[in-house]
């Protein structure tokens, strides 16, 4: 069995917040932009926030960052499935 405690030691929240916003801006701003290609936009912008944030590049700022922006399309997934029910 895998735990998913050890990935969330990956999460950023702010990265996540971040992502959250821009994902939402794109999905409802930009309508030359499929959506299939959110979640691709929003695991690079995750990235390379969190390479910024931390100042430095290493694999476990780069699967935080990762991480982070495609669990902010989660998250958006999930808020819309919960309000729409």
């Amino acid at each position: 069995m895998f735990d998913l405690n050890l990935l969330g030691s990956y999460l950023v929240l702010v990265v996540v917040g971040i992502c959250v916003c821009v994902g939402y801006v794109i999905k409802t701003s930009f309508s030359f932009i499929d959506n299939k290609y959110i979640p691709c936009i929003m695991a690079l912008l995750g990235c390379a926030l969190n390479i910024w944030i931390a100042g430095y590049v290493s694999p476990e700022v780069i699967l935080g960052g990762l991480f982070s922006g495609l669990a902010s399309v989660g998250l958006h997934q999930a808020f819309k499935n919960l309000i729409e029910k």
